[in-house]
Protein backbone atom coordinates (compact mmCIF):
# COMPACT_ATOMS: atom_id res chain seq x y z
CA UNK A 1 0.00 0.00 0.00
CA UNK A 2 3.01 2.32 0.23
CA UNK A 3 2.61 3.37 -3.38
CA UNK A 4 -0.76 5.01 -2.70
CA UNK A 5 -0.80 8.76 -3.33
CA UNK A 6 -3.43 11.48 -3.16
CA UNK A 7 -3.84 10.92 -6.92
CA UNK A 8 -4.52 7.16 -6.64
CA UNK A 9 -7.81 5.81 -7.98
CA UNK A 10 -9.78 2.57 -8.02
CA UNK A 11 -11.70 1.32 -11.03
CA UNK A 12 -15.37 0.70 -10.31
CA UNK A 13 -17.79 -1.86 -11.75
CA UNK A 14 -19.11 0.92 -14.00
CA UNK A 15 -15.71 1.17 -15.67
CA UNK A 16 -15.11 4.66 -14.26
CA UNK A 17 -12.45 5.55 -11.68
CA UNK A 18 -12.86 6.94 -8.17
CA UNK A 19 -10.14 8.79 -6.20
CA UNK A 20 -9.14 6.81 -3.10
CA UNK A 21 -9.46 9.82 -0.78
CA UNK A 22 -12.64 11.88 -0.59
CA UNK A 23 -13.59 15.11 1.12
CA UNK A 24 -16.87 14.88 3.04
CA UNK A 25 -19.22 17.83 3.43
CA UNK A 26 -21.80 16.41 5.85
CA UNK A 27 -23.06 19.24 8.10
CA UNK A 28 -20.95 21.76 6.17
CA UNK A 29 -23.09 24.93 6.03
CA UNK A 30 -23.96 26.08 2.52
CA UNK A 31 -22.40 29.50 3.16
CA UNK A 32 -18.95 28.00 3.79
CA UNK A 33 -19.08 24.90 1.56
CA UNK A 34 -17.73 26.57 -1.58
CA UNK A 35 -14.71 28.01 0.22
CA UNK A 36 -13.73 24.84 2.07
CA UNK A 37 -14.17 22.67 -1.04
CA UNK A 38 -11.91 25.07 -2.93
CA UNK A 39 -9.35 24.70 -0.14
CA UNK A 40 -9.65 20.92 -0.37
CA UNK A 41 -8.95 21.20 -4.11
CA UNK A 42 -5.89 23.36 -3.43
CA UNK A 43 -4.72 20.73 -0.94
CA UNK A 44 -4.97 18.01 -3.59
CA UNK A 45 -8.36 16.39 -3.02
CA UNK A 46 -10.27 15.62 -6.22
CA UNK A 47 -13.30 13.88 -4.72
CA UNK A 48 -16.24 15.60 -2.96
CA UNK A 49 -18.94 13.63 -1.15
CA UNK A 50 -22.19 15.58 -0.87
CA UNK A 51 -25.88 14.62 -0.58
CA UNK A 52 -29.30 16.13 -1.16
CA UNK A 53 -29.86 16.04 2.60
CA UNK A 54 -26.72 18.11 3.25
CA UNK A 55 -28.22 21.09 1.37
CA UNK A 56 -24.84 22.06 -0.08
CA UNK A 57 -24.78 20.51 -3.56
CA UNK A 58 -24.92 23.97 -5.17
CA UNK A 59 -21.93 25.50 -3.36
CA UNK A 60 -19.90 22.34 -3.94
CA UNK A 61 -20.64 22.60 -7.65
CA UNK A 62 -19.63 26.27 -7.63
CA UNK A 63 -16.25 25.23 -6.23
CA UNK A 64 -15.94 22.65 -9.02
CA UNK A 65 -16.61 25.37 -11.59
CA UNK A 66 -14.30 27.94 -9.99
CA UNK A 67 -11.45 25.67 -8.97
CA UNK A 68 -9.60 25.82 -12.26
CA UNK A 69 -9.37 22.03 -12.42
CA UNK A 70 -10.72 20.21 -15.48
CA UNK A 71 -14.18 18.79 -14.70
CA UNK A 72 -13.11 15.26 -15.66
CA UNK A 73 -10.49 15.34 -12.88
CA UNK A 74 -13.11 16.02 -10.19
CA UNK A 75 -15.31 13.28 -8.72
CA UNK A 76 -18.63 14.51 -7.32
CA UNK A 77 -21.06 12.39 -5.34
CA UNK A 78 -24.59 13.11 -4.18
CA UNK A 79 -27.35 10.96 -2.69
CA UNK A 80 -31.09 10.31 -2.83
CA UNK A 81 -32.45 11.46 0.55
CA UNK A 82 -34.63 9.11 2.62
CA UNK A 83 -37.64 11.38 2.05
CA UNK A 84 -37.28 10.92 -1.74
CA UNK A 85 -37.40 7.14 -1.89
CA UNK A 86 -39.50 5.68 -4.72
CA UNK A 87 -39.33 5.91 -8.51
CA UNK A 88 -41.05 9.26 -9.08
CA UNK A 89 -39.54 10.85 -5.98
CA UNK A 90 -36.02 9.82 -6.99
CA UNK A 91 -36.52 11.10 -10.54
CA UNK A 92 -37.46 14.46 -9.00
CA UNK A 93 -34.45 14.30 -6.68
CA UNK A 94 -32.08 13.72 -9.62
CA UNK A 95 -33.68 16.57 -11.57
CA UNK A 96 -33.26 18.88 -8.58
CA UNK A 97 -29.60 17.91 -8.19
CA UNK A 98 -28.91 19.00 -11.75
CA UNK A 99 -30.89 22.20 -11.29
CA UNK A 100 -28.98 23.10 -8.13
CA UNK A 101 -25.53 22.15 -9.41
CA UNK A 102 -25.69 23.08 -13.07
CA UNK A 103 -23.36 20.16 -13.76
CA UNK A 104 -23.48 18.27 -17.05
CA UNK A 105 -23.12 14.95 -15.26
CA UNK A 106 -22.78 13.56 -11.74
CA UNK A 107 -20.02 11.04 -11.10
CA UNK A 108 -21.76 8.99 -8.43
CA UNK A 109 -25.34 8.95 -7.18
CA UNK A 110 -26.08 6.84 -4.10
CA UNK A 111 -29.25 5.82 -2.33
CA UNK A 112 -28.56 7.43 1.05
CA UNK A 113 -30.34 4.86 3.24
CA UNK A 114 -32.50 1.74 2.81
CA UNK A 115 -35.66 3.29 4.21
CA UNK A 116 -39.13 3.29 2.68
CA UNK A 117 -39.71 -0.42 2.04
CA UNK A 118 -38.77 -2.77 -0.78
CA UNK A 119 -40.94 -1.20 -3.46
CA UNK A 120 -39.53 2.27 -2.78
CA UNK A 121 -35.93 1.00 -2.71
CA UNK A 122 -36.38 -0.78 -6.03
CA UNK A 123 -38.14 2.22 -7.55
CA UNK A 124 -35.28 4.50 -6.53
CA UNK A 125 -32.76 2.14 -8.07
CA UNK A 126 -34.72 1.97 -11.34
CA UNK A 127 -34.79 5.77 -11.53
CA UNK A 128 -31.02 5.89 -11.01
CA UNK A 129 -30.44 3.26 -13.68
CA UNK A 130 -32.51 5.25 -16.18
CA UNK A 131 -30.52 8.41 -15.41
CA UNK A 132 -27.29 6.47 -15.86
CA UNK A 133 -28.46 5.09 -19.20
CA UNK A 134 -29.35 8.65 -20.25
CA UNK A 135 -25.75 9.72 -19.55
CA UNK A 136 -26.60 11.97 -16.60
CA UNK A 137 -24.99 9.78 -13.92
CA UNK A 138 -21.79 7.82 -14.44
CA UNK A 139 -21.85 5.37 -11.52
CA UNK A 140 -24.43 4.12 -9.03
CA UNK A 141 -24.35 2.79 -5.52
CA UNK A 142 -25.94 2.59 -2.10
CA UNK A 143 -25.22 3.80 1.41
CA UNK A 144 -26.08 2.27 4.76
CA UNK A 145 -27.50 -0.94 3.27
CA UNK A 146 -27.38 -4.09 5.39
CA UNK A 147 -26.49 -7.41 3.75
CA UNK A 148 -30.20 -8.22 3.50
CA UNK A 149 -30.76 -4.97 1.59
CA UNK A 150 -27.80 -5.73 -0.68
CA UNK A 151 -29.15 -9.20 -1.41
CA UNK A 152 -32.55 -7.68 -2.22
CA UNK A 153 -30.99 -5.16 -4.62
CA UNK A 154 -28.87 -7.81 -6.31
CA UNK A 155 -32.02 -9.85 -6.95
CA UNK A 156 -33.81 -6.78 -8.33
CA UNK A 157 -30.92 -6.03 -10.70
CA UNK A 158 -31.22 -9.57 -12.07
CA UNK A 159 -34.98 -9.06 -12.40
CA UNK A 160 -34.44 -5.86 -14.40
CA UNK A 161 -31.92 -7.66 -16.62
CA UNK A 162 -34.38 -10.47 -17.31
CA UNK A 163 -36.84 -7.87 -18.61
CA UNK A 164 -34.54 -5.31 -20.25
CA UNK A 165 -31.54 -7.40 -21.25
CA UNK A 166 -28.09 -8.22 -19.88
CA UNK A 167 -26.35 -5.25 -18.28
CA UNK A 168 -29.57 -3.20 -18.22
CA UNK A 169 -30.23 -3.50 -14.50
CA UNK A 170 -27.45 -1.19 -13.41
CA UNK A 171 -24.42 -2.20 -11.38
CA UNK A 172 -23.50 -1.49 -7.77
CA UNK A 173 -20.22 0.39 -8.10
CA UNK A 174 -19.92 1.83 -4.60
CA UNK A 175 -21.23 1.19 -1.11
CA UNK A 176 -20.80 3.78 1.62
CA UNK A 177 -20.89 2.99 5.33
CA UNK A 178 -19.57 4.15 8.66
CA UNK A 179 -16.32 2.17 8.78
CA UNK A 180 -13.48 2.37 11.29
CA UNK A 181 -11.69 0.02 13.74
CA UNK A 182 -14.69 0.11 16.10
CA UNK A 183 -17.15 -0.68 13.32
CA UNK A 184 -15.36 -2.81 10.71
CA UNK A 185 -18.53 -4.49 9.33
CA UNK A 186 -16.84 -7.72 8.12
CA UNK A 187 -20.08 -9.17 6.69
CA UNK A 188 -20.74 -6.13 4.50
CA UNK A 189 -17.07 -5.87 3.50
CA UNK A 190 -17.03 -9.52 2.44
CA UNK A 191 -20.21 -9.07 0.38
CA UNK A 192 -18.74 -6.11 -1.46
CA UNK A 193 -15.29 -7.64 -1.97
CA UNK A 194 -16.81 -10.69 -3.68
CA UNK A 195 -18.59 -8.43 -6.15
CA UNK A 196 -15.95 -5.77 -6.75
CA UNK A 197 -17.95 -3.06 -5.01
CA UNK A 198 -15.78 -0.16 -3.79
CA UNK A 199 -16.27 0.53 -0.08
CA UNK A 200 -16.37 4.13 1.09
CA UNK A 201 -15.85 4.96 4.76
CA UNK A 202 -17.68 7.85 6.38
CA UNK A 203 -16.79 8.87 9.93
CA UNK A 204 -13.33 7.36 9.30
CA UNK A 205 -11.90 9.28 12.26
CA UNK A 206 -14.94 8.44 14.46
CA UNK A 207 -15.71 12.16 14.90
CA UNK A 208 -12.62 12.43 17.10
CA UNK A 209 -14.30 10.43 19.85
CA UNK A 210 -11.66 7.67 19.99
CA UNK A 211 -8.43 9.66 19.74
CA UNK A 212 -7.42 8.71 23.28
CA UNK A 213 -7.92 4.97 22.81
CA UNK A 214 -4.97 2.90 24.13
CA UNK A 215 -4.73 0.98 20.84
CA UNK A 216 -4.06 4.23 18.96
CA UNK A 217 -1.45 5.81 21.21
CA UNK A 218 1.55 3.62 20.30
CA UNK A 219 0.86 4.04 16.58
CA UNK A 220 0.59 7.81 16.92
CA UNK A 221 3.90 7.94 18.79
CA UNK A 222 5.73 5.46 16.56
CA UNK A 223 4.83 7.18 13.31
CA UNK A 224 4.76 10.78 14.54
CA UNK A 225 1.25 11.18 13.16
CA UNK A 226 -2.05 12.38 14.61
CA UNK A 227 -4.79 9.93 15.60
CA UNK A 228 -6.84 11.16 12.62
CA UNK A 229 -3.98 10.42 10.22
CA UNK A 230 -3.49 6.92 11.65
CA UNK A 231 -7.22 6.16 11.27
CA UNK A 232 -7.36 7.47 7.71
CA UNK A 233 -4.26 5.41 6.88
CA UNK A 234 -5.95 2.33 8.39
CA UNK A 235 -8.92 2.96 6.11
CA UNK A 236 -6.72 3.31 3.03
CA UNK A 237 -4.81 0.14 3.84
CA UNK A 238 -8.08 -1.75 4.26
CA UNK A 239 -8.76 -0.77 0.65
CA UNK A 240 -11.53 1.64 1.61
CA UNK A 241 -12.14 5.15 0.27
CA UNK A 242 -12.16 7.30 3.44
CA UNK A 243 -14.26 10.48 3.47
CA UNK A 244 -12.88 12.67 6.27
CA UNK A 245 -14.73 15.94 6.83
CA UNK A 246 -13.59 19.21 8.33
CA UNK A 247 -14.15 22.91 7.71
CA UNK A 248 -10.81 23.79 9.33
CA UNK A 249 -8.08 24.43 6.77
CA UNK A 250 -5.30 22.90 8.83
CA UNK A 251 -7.29 19.72 9.41
CA UNK A 252 -8.26 19.45 5.74
CA UNK A 253 -4.52 19.50 5.01
CA UNK A 254 -3.63 17.16 7.88
CA UNK A 255 -6.15 14.57 6.72
CA UNK A 256 -4.46 14.42 3.31
CA UNK A 257 -0.95 13.91 4.69
CA UNK A 258 -1.30 10.15 4.99
CA UNK A 259 0.90 8.86 2.17
CA UNK A 260 4.37 9.09 3.74
CA UNK A 261 3.96 6.26 6.25
CA UNK A 262 2.54 2.76 6.39
CA UNK A 263 1.02 0.67 9.16
CA UNK A 264 2.61 -2.76 9.51
CA UNK A 265 0.57 -5.96 9.43
CA UNK A 266 0.95 -6.17 13.22
CA UNK A 267 -0.24 -2.60 13.65
CA UNK A 268 -3.25 -3.20 11.41
CA UNK A 269 -4.07 -6.30 13.46
CA UNK A 270 -3.81 -4.31 16.67
CA UNK A 271 -6.69 -2.18 15.41
CA UNK A 272 -9.01 -5.18 15.04
CA UNK A 273 -11.15 -4.31 18.05
CA UNK A 274 -14.11 -6.56 17.28
CA UNK A 275 -16.41 -3.80 18.53
CA UNK A 276 -19.70 -2.80 16.90
CA UNK A 277 -19.93 0.80 18.00
CA UNK A 278 -21.49 3.28 15.54
CA UNK A 279 -20.87 6.95 16.24
CA UNK A 280 -23.58 7.92 13.72
CA UNK A 281 -26.93 6.49 12.60
CA UNK A 282 -27.07 2.83 11.56
CA UNK A 283 -29.76 2.16 8.93
CA UNK A 284 -28.11 -1.20 8.07
CA UNK A 285 -30.26 -2.76 10.80
CA UNK A 286 -33.54 -1.46 9.31
CA UNK A 287 -36.05 -4.14 8.38
CA UNK A 288 -38.86 -2.13 6.79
Amino acid sequence: MADLTINSKYRMNSGHEIPVLGYGVYQTPANVAEEVVLHAFRTGYRHVDSARAYRNEGPCAEAIKKGGIPREEIFFTTKVPPRSMGYDETKASIKSSFKQTGLDYIDLYLIHAPYGGKEARNGSWRALVEAQQAGKIRSLGVSNYGVHHLDELEAYIKELESVNGAGKGGEISVGQWELHPWLARPDIVEWCRKRGVVLEAYCPIVRGSRFDEPVLRPLVERHGKTPAQVLIRWSLQKGFVPLPKSVTHSRIEENAKVYDFELSAEEMKSLETGEYAPCSWDPTTSND
